[in-house]
């Protein structure tokens, strides 16, 4: 499962049983930092999708360093892996919310359209970058 986490959404994509592709399940809305509440919402769905591994992006500043929200990141991800006892892996994710959005523009996605969605592909875009590294 790969999370694009922001301080009030969790864009969540989930990867095909072979672990090949990434694909958009749901945005969900929390407020940060009530990790319980992150927890108890992404709960069903990674029992829906048998979830062994949850790869959350960590937004880091463009010259690699980690600043408030990668740290939140850190907290988040260690939070889920202390609740649920899945492992985390944090992956890079500068620019993925950008590449999203340019992607969806160029799709021709309406504003407010893109608006429900981004967080959604960010997530995807994530969990693709890992898929893509670790089948490598």
């Amino acid at each position: 499962m790969g999370l694009d986490v922001g301080s009030k959404t969790i864009g969540v994509a989930v990867s095909d049983l072979m672990g090949w592709t990434a694909q958009g399940v749901e945005t969900v809305y929390w407020t940060e930092p009530d990790f319980d509440e992150a927890v108890r919402l992404l709960q069903p769905i990674i029992e829906q999708y048998d979830v062994k591994e949850v790869v959350v992006g960590l937004p880091k500043n463009m010259n690699a360093t980690i600043g408030p929200r990668g740290e939140a990141s850190q907290a988040f991800a260690a939070a889920l892996t202390e609740a649920t006892g899945l492992p985390t892996v944090l992956v890079d994710e500068r620019l993925t919310t950008m590449q999203a959005e340019r992607m969806l523009i160029s799709a021709d996605v309406s504003r407010k359209k893109r608006k429900a969605v981004i967080d959604k592909m960010a997530a995807v875009m994530i969990l693709q970058n890992y898929l893509d590294r670790a089948g490598k």
